[in-house]
This record gives C-alpha cells, sequence and structure tokens, in this order.
C-alpha cells in the first residue's frame, strides 16, 4: 500500500462539525494508481473512513490522474486525512467499520426518486411543478413542495407608466441519478419556467442535490440561462420557494435570521418577552433558547389567559438590496403594516423555521456579493408556511439587461474600428446580447428534529457561506505533475522573498478593490476591472473595452496558480468565484453563439468580439479537478464541439486582411494557432483526459502533427482547417505572429502537451516559437528569413524564453528571459507600482487604495511570468529582480 500525503482542511481548522459531507479532488502522478477504487481514505489516527471515490481524468497511458473524493457527514471531522491506494482488499476490521458506516441509499420508480442519508429523506418527482414533494428529518416533513418561482415584468418604466408582473414557476421536465452513493449521491433535476396562467416558458434551468451519507443537510447547487428578450422582458424575482409544515403553538414557533458579523435575529412567533406580565422565568428562558415552553398551566396566568391578545408574527422579510445594507421588517398579516426591526451591512443569507416537532433552514452562499438577494417567511401563524430564498429580489429594481447605448451610428466595420480607437470597445449592432448567459448559485437545506440553538444555527450559517473543503498540500500537487510549470512558493533567496513578496501584493491589492470599488451584484460578482483611470480615481466602469475584464489575458490563470503554489484560502476562494462568473455570465449556452465568449465591455455580454479564448476550458479545469464539481463539468461539456462555432462567426472577420476574399468553408476555415487553437487544444485535451473521447483526441493529436508539419509551425499564425476531419492544411507557408497568441493559455498547454504526448516535430515548433519570440531581428532572419513583427509584451512572453531555456539547458536563454521581464512590463517594473496611495473624500466616493500603475492585464500576465519563471529558471535569477546581472554559464 502506497502512502500519500496528508489531505488537510483549506481553512487551517477543522470545522466544528460537517453537517452535509464533502469532496474534493486529487491527482496522481503517471502509472502509480489503475483504478478509483483502489483509493482508501485514512484519518489522522490510521483509522479508515467510509469513503467514495471515483475517476475524474486519466493520463495518456490510461492510469488515473484526478479522482473525485466524497466523505460523508460527522460530529468530529479529523485535523487531516491521508489517501492510500492498494490492490489488496481491507482487512477485516476495516472492512467491517466501513460497512457499518452510514450510507446513502436512492430508491426509484417511475414517477419518483426518494434519497435517504440516514439522517434525512428527500422525494423528488420526475416531472411537475416540484423540485422535491418531500424533506424529512426522522420520519417527519420539515419542508414540501420545493420550487422555482420567478416574476417576468412586462417593461421598465420611468416616471408615470403601469406594467405588469407575471408569476412562473419551474416546471421539472427531466431528473437523473448521476450518482447513487454509498457516501455520495447526486441527482440531477432539469426544466424550465412556466407561467402560470400558460402563456409562456423560458429561463431554462439544471439543478444538482448532493446528499452524503448521515447528513442533516443537502446542497443545491441552482443554474440558469437567460433566454429572455433583453427589449422587453424584466426579469422581477428569481427564487426557491418551500412549503414548511407547523403544527406547535404560536409562541413555540421560531425565527431566526442571519444578519451581518455572525448575528442573528432570534425571536418567536409570539413573543413571550418585554411583556407588561411575567409567564415566568422559565417560560421566557425556554421561548429563547428555542425549547419547549412548559406547559400553560406552569405559567402565570395573568398571561396564559391572555395569549389570544399578544399578536402573531405572521410574515418576516430581510432584504439585501446592495452590498452595503440589509434590512428586516416583519407584519402580523397580509392588509396589514410592516414594522421595521433592524438593519446592517452583510447579511450572511440564512434563515430558519421551525417549532418542536423539526424544521428547516436554507442559507444562499455569497448571498450579500451576489445582490439584490431576499429572504421571506411567510405565514408563520399558520400550519403551512412558505420559505422563499430568492437570487433575485422582488422588491429591487427589475433587472435591466438592455445594451447601454444606442450604436452611436456604427454601422460598419470601419465605423466600429473607428469606435475602438477611442473607447476600446469592439462595437456591433446585434451583439451586445445576453440570450443565452447563465448564472449559478448554491443553497444548502437544512432538516431540523427541532429548533436549533443559536450557536448550532451560526454554525450552519457558517457552513452554507464557506463551505468546507479539504485540499491536498502545493508540494503533493506538484509532484503530481499537473498543470505544467509552477512550484511551490520558495523564499530562499531575497531575490525570490522579492518576486512573492509582489505577487502576494497584487492578490491583496484586487481583493481590496474588490471590496473598495464594490465589484458585487447578481451579474458581477466574481470579476475584476480591466483598467484604471488615474484622473478620477476609479477604474474604467463606463469606458468601452476597459470596464469588466471577462478574462483579458488570463487573469483566471494567474489566481489558479496562485492558489496551487501557496494553498490560501482567501486566493482559492477568490479564484472560484471568477471561475464561476467567467464560465457561467460571460459566455454564451445556447442560441447561435453557444460556446463562445464574449471580450471585455462596459457589460458582461456587450462586446461583438465573441471568442473561444474566452470560453475555453483552461480556465475553468482548475477548479473541476480540485473539487469535482459537476456544474463546472457540465460547462467543460458544452465545449466539446466549439470547432463548429467558425463556421457561422469568423473572430477576425474585422481586420482579416483577406476579407475581400476569406468566406467561412467547413473545408477550409480560417483557424488562429494562438488564441484560437490554444482554446481548442485545451478543449479537447480536457475532453480526452475526463471520458476518453476519440474524436477529442485524435483532433487534438491530428493539429498537433500538422502544426509541426507547418514550414513555420506557431509562427504561421494562421491556418486552414478541415471541420469534418478535424486537421490543419499543413501546406501554408507565411509568417504572422500576433503579442496575444500565446497569453489565453496556450503557454500553459503546450507545456502540458508536450509533457504528455511524444510529437518531436510539434515539440520543435513551439521550441522555435519560444527561442524566437524575443530573440534579435538578427537572429529571426537568420532561422526564418525575416524579423518577427508584433512583438509586444515582453514581460509576458519572457516565460516563452525561459521555457526554451529549461528545455536546452540553457543559461544564456536564461539570463535573456530574466532581462526581458525585467525590460518589460514597465508599468510594474518600478517600486511605486507596489505602493498603495489612500485617495480620500471629496475627491472619491468613499476612501480609496489606488496603485495607478497596475492594470489586469499586466498584473495577470505579471504573476504568470514570475510564476513560470521561477518554476523554470529561477536557479538563475539575478540578485536583485529589478537588476539583472550577468549570470554564468553553468
Amino acid at each position: 500500500m502506497t502512502q500519500h500525503a496528508p489531505i488537510t482542511w483549506i481553512d487551517g481548522e477543522p470545522p466544528a462539525g460537517l453537517s452535509g459531507g464533502t469532496t474534493w479532488g486529487m491527482p496522481f502522478q503517471r502509472g502509480t494508481v489503475q483504478d478509483a477504487a483502489a483509493l482508501t481514505v485514512l484519518d489522522s489516527s490510521g483509522s479508515t473512513v467510509h469513503a467514495q471515490t471515483w475517476p475524474l481524468a486519466t493520463w495518456p497511458d490510461g492510469s488515473l490522474k484526478w479522482a473525485g473524493i466524497a466523505l460523508g457527514a460527522t460530529d468530529q471531522p479529523a485535523a487531516a486525512y491521508r489517501v492510500t491506494h492498494s490492490t489488496e482488499t481491507l482487512d477485516g476490521g476495516a472492512a467491517a467499520a466501513v460497512e457499518r458506516s452510514p450510507a446513502v441509499t436512492v430508491i426509484e420508480d417511475d414517477k419518483t426518486i426518494t434519497v435517504s442519508t440516514g439522517t434525512l429523506d428527500m422525494v423528488l418527482h420526475r416531472s411537475g411543478d416540484t423540485l422535491f414533494s418531500e424533506l424529512r428529518r426522522d420520519g417527519n416533513v420539515v419542508a414540501r413542495d420545493g420550487r422555482l418561482v420567478s416574476l417576468l415584468q412586462s417593461g421598465a418604466t420611468e416616471g408615470t407608466g403601469t406594467t405588469t408582473r407575471t408569476g412562473f414557476t419551474g416546471h421539472t421536465t427531466g431528473v437523473t441519478v448521476e450518482q447513487a452513493g454509498p457516501v455520495r449521491a447526486v441527482v440531477k433535476v432539469e426544466g424550465a419556467h412556466r407561467a402560470d396562467d400558460g402563456s409562456k416558458e423560458w429561463l431554462p434551468f439544471t439543478v444538482r442535490f448532493y446528499f452524503y451519507a448521515g447528513a442533516r443537510s443537502v446542497r443545491m447547487m441552482h443554474s440558469f440561462i437567460w433566454d429572455g428578450d433583453a427589449e422587453q422582458d424584466f426579469l422581477a424575482g428569481l427564487g426557491v420557494e418551500f412549503t414548511v409544515p407547523l403544527e406547535s403553538e404560536l409562541h413555540d414557533r421560531h425565527v431566526r435570521m442571519a444578519g451581518a458579523d455572525g448575528g442573528f435575529l432570534v425571536e418567536a412567533v409570539r413573543g413571550l418577552t418585554g411583556l407588561r406580565r411575567d409567564p415566568g422565568e422559565e417560560v421566557r428562558a425556554a421561548q429563547i433558547a428555542g425549547r419547549p415552553t412548559p406547559p400553560l398551566n406552569e405559567w402565570s396566568p395573568l398571561v396564559s389567559e391572555r395569549l389570544h391578545l399578544i399578536p402573531g408574527w405572521n410574515d418576516y422579510t430581510l432584504t439585501q438590496l446592495t452590498a452595503d445594507g440589509f434590512e428586516l421588517r416583519k407584519r402580523t398579516a397580509p392588509g396589514h403594516g410592516w414594522v421595521g426591526i433592524s438593519g446592517g451591512t452583510k447579511a450572511a443569507g440564512f434563515c430558519s423555521l421551525s417549532d418542536v416537532r423539526g424544521g428547516f433552514g436554507v442559507g444562499i452562499r455569497d448571498f450579500w456579493q451576489s445582490h439584490p438577494g431576499q429572504l421571506d417567511i411567510r405565514g408563520a401563524a399558520t400550519d403551512q408556511a412558505k420559505v422563499t430564498a430568492w437570487l433575485y429580489s422582488p422588491e429591487a429594481q427589475p433587472m435591466d439587461l438592455r445594451f447601454y447605448h444606442d450604436g452611436l451610428g456604427q454601422d460598419t466595420f470601419e465605423d466600429q474600428l473607428e469606435g475602438l480607437e477611442i473607447t476600446y470597445e469592439d462595437y456591433e449592432p446585434g451583439f451586445g446580447n445576453p440570450t443565452g448567459i447563465a448564472r449559478t448559485h448554491e443553497l444548502t437545506l437544512f432538516a431540523y428534529e427541532a429548533t436549533p440553538s443559536t450557536e448550532n444555527l451560526a454554525a450552519d450559517a457558517k457552513t452554507a457561506s464557506t463551505p468546507p473543503l479539504l485540499q491536498p498540500s502545493p508540494g503533493y500537487l506538484h509532484a503530481a505533475g499537473v498543470f505544467g510549470d509552477w512550484a511551490p512558493v520558495d523564499r530562499s533567496t531575497p531575490a525570490r522573498a522579492e518576486l512573492e513578496d509582489k505577487l502576494d501584493f497584487l492578490f491583496d491589492f484586487y481583493q481590496g478593490q474588490t471590496e473598495q470599488r464594490r465589484w458585487y451584484g447578481f451579474w458581477n460578482y466574481g470579476d475584476v476591472m480591466h483598467t484604471y483611470d488615474t484622473d478620477r480615481h476609479v477604474w474604467r466602469y463606463d469606458v468601452g473595452g476597459y470596464a469588466w475584464d471577462n478574462s483579458e489575458l488570463s487573469p483566471d490563470l494567474w489566481l489558479w496558480y496562485m492558489y496551487l503554489r501557496t494553498g490560501r484560502a482567501d486566493v482559492f476562494r477568490y479564484a472560484e468565484a471568477m471561475t464561476r462568473h467567467t464560465g457561467e455570465v460571460d459566455v454564451y449556452h445556447l442560441g447561435p453563439w453557444r460556446g463562445l465568449g464574449s471580450r471585455h465591455n462596459v457589460q458582461h455580454w456587450g462586446c461583438s468580439a465573441k471568442q473561444l479564448r474566452i470560453s475555453t476550458p483552461a480556465y475553468r479545469r482548475f477548479y473541476y479537478y480540485l473539487t469535482a464539481d459537476e456544474r463546472t463539468g457540465d460547462l467543460l461539456t458544452e465545449l466539446v464541439d466549439s470547432d463548429q462555432n467558425f463556421l457561422g462567426l469568423d473572430p477576425v472577420r474585422k481586420v482579416r486582411p483577406d476579407a475581400d476574399t476569406y468566406r467561412p468553408d467547413r473545408g477550409a476555415l480560417g483557424v488562429g494557432l494562438g488564441t484560437d487553437w490554444g482554446s481548442l487544444a485545451a478543449t479537447w485535451l480536457t475532453d480526452w483526459e475526463r471520458t476518453g473521447n476519440r474524436r477529442s483526441r485524435d483532433r487534438l493529436l491530428g493539429t498537433m502533427a500538422d502544426i509541426g508539419a507547418l514550414k513555420y509551425g506557431f509562427l504561421t499564425g494562421e491556418a486552414l482547417y478541415d471541420l469534418d476531419a478535424g486537421r490543419f492544411d499543413a501546406g501554408r507557408e507565411v509568417i504572422s505572429v500576433s503579442h496575444l497568441s500565446a497569453v489565453f493559455g496556450l503557454v500553459e498547454i503546450c507545456s502540458e502537451l508536450i509533457s504528455l504526448v511524444p510529437d518531436k516535430d510539434f515539440e520543435e515548433a513551439w521550441m522555435q516559437y519560444c527561442r524566437l519570440f524575443l530573440a534579435t531581428p538578427e537572429e529571426q532572419i537568420a532561422e526564418v528569413g525575416q524579423p518577427l513583427a508584433g512583438i509586444y509584451l515582453t514581460q509576458a512572453h519572457s516565460r516563452l524564453t525561459a521555457y526554451a531555456a529549461a528545455r536546452l539547458g540553457s543559461p544564456e536563454l536564461a539570463a535573456l528571459a530574466w532581462e526581458s521581464f525585467a525590460e518589460g512590463g514597465e508599468n510594474l517594473n518600478h517600486a511605486e507600482a507596489f505602493t498603495l496611495k489612500k485617495i480620500l473624500p471629496p475627491y472619491v466616493l468613499h476612501p480609496v487604495d489606488e496603485a495607478p500603475t497596475v492594470s489586469t492585464n499586466d498584473t495577470a500576465q505579471f504573476g504568470l511570468a514570475v510564476i513560470q519563471n521561477l518554476a523554470l529558471v529561477g536557479q538563475h535569477l539575478p540578485a536583485a529582480a529589478d537588476a539583472p546581472q550577468e549570470v554564468p554559464a553553468s
């Protein structure tokens, strides 16, 4: 049996409890593990833990590359775990212990699916208007008829005018059991929203429920695709509604709503505290604690005989309409006025409703960050209450997705290129269309056997907002040989420490900017801005292509490599939020641009450049492999046939030199060998690893061979692609180099491919590109007969030279790499760039920090260059990172 490095909790300490179980992804060195079923999980004492394992990806030799691993719920999670693999069976004692462990069971029939964790049960119907019909705890129904609801407003009004709102309910069209235990079960529900009057259907959705052995909670992942008409459809509310049955007297019904910073509203539907007459200390203490109150005959009769005169509070609402504030209120019944309770800043997005026999709780992850959100409790004084978790609050302004300007007369490509020159916006009529973008929310549903203590509810709220996660260490991930050229943090020399400090500064700066600049909101959370405006002391949120970044120059890659080498929880969650956003909002999931992403713009979907360089799996596969997240797997699967897009939309149609003669032809499609092929290669590689799909394998290996056969390899710039054959025409003999070709994942993918697949000609083509990009004009002429044009982003491309240096063992190229790193990227190669300047009112809305020369393009490529150069030629790093010295040959 081979033992692996410990698996630890990403936040450092183990959670107080694991109410819902956990899943993570783990890689293995090539050739070491043949079957995920051979994996065993041990706790820190060496005892076998009941776990479920399954393959996520394989190496080209068929051995296991990534596995998903799940652990069930426990009140006492270990501080660390170890994963072992063996072809031997467990010994009798360990096998018996696993056999006795709680297990998830799934029972299916023609109409329903019933999942039991051993603690709770959920019954789902294969069709109809509910996501599930019952959620039971110890046999008691704590919630029923969970369903999706939405509100469609007919228009937007300013000043006087009228609009109508139509109610919709999610209608299930298909249910699939994706995993059936024994530790983890996953059920996928698909459908769309239907108008209550039957007049319209919209907003296709996918909901996954995650069940773990022994769990008292269920994880719910909700994704929907916007397919409305932005000119006339205004989403006025989107939520999940649950019916909560109640039986106890009103004074034994309990409302809990989480505020900010761990705070809670703790109330009963009919309060017994603060009255003119005292029911008794024991009665008051029981109600505050959520315990059953003593029988009425033990109360003071001055209270027990007047209970009917104490109002029962039927309805509660918490609204979080901005990132800065929430408001709480309640009322006794519809038709009566609301009474304000309190307010605060950043609510956790959790509430519960319970009585003596049990209760129900729901938490929305990233609640205030993804505002406007809302939590409603209705009918708490009746026997069938409603709890609604609003993902888009019906009290907010209706969602307005119309394009933000009238086109400014840019009707021709010539006009649009002029617009690009002034605002950096690539506009084209009809292309600022949101139809097809998506959004994912994560919720946690809790089933209670009684009203929990406030301390336990606070722990549940924390679990819902920050789910516990196990992860391998950076050292283990690096030793497994995944994700190419990177290495764990090494501060062993002053020069290395200086670069590490700069990486930390840049991440901390962006994390701070997210809060200071309020980069939050339903469609915005997870993205960052592109470029700064030093005159106004703001990011250029309103200037064409300088606003939302949409993965431009790969901040996603920078963040994930930053996480791989540091293991920092804050970096992981920042990268996770970006992955959720850029993979959903910045990419089309249906319609004519399905599988394409939108370049940076004032609105995420506003740019007319719809390209694979934004939708590329190169940005999403990190999260998929590290977490085994099925929704991210959906996004990867969507792209498998993304080469079809070149037939419908030419990504360089406005600037193509042969625009007069070129027409998309399925036998001869112009495909760039940089951002285009790099995205396709990432797509095919990921699909081949995940599924073994021969089509993806053959297209990947075939086009690699074709690039190797081109006279000028990657320097050719573009090749003609046969869509049916999946191959390039290798006869093209031109040289065309772009500074953008390698900065959207091509560097990382080529490095991985060369280590994975033996192809001498492809490797030589990539090595030529790496050697020549920053070579002298004389060296370029000597090898290919002409100097290369389009050589920019010197700092970013220093990692190409570093790669060549490492492969060739060349100290001269290593020195050139560090020289190029220091000479290029002028915006970040001075001390001022790493010094914050505080700007105070009245010159800004509120105090902010600025680093005036920092932009996302530079930051992402600086970060990647530092990380990869250190991994490849770190031993040749000059003594001072900003003052390169002559490097002696070694």
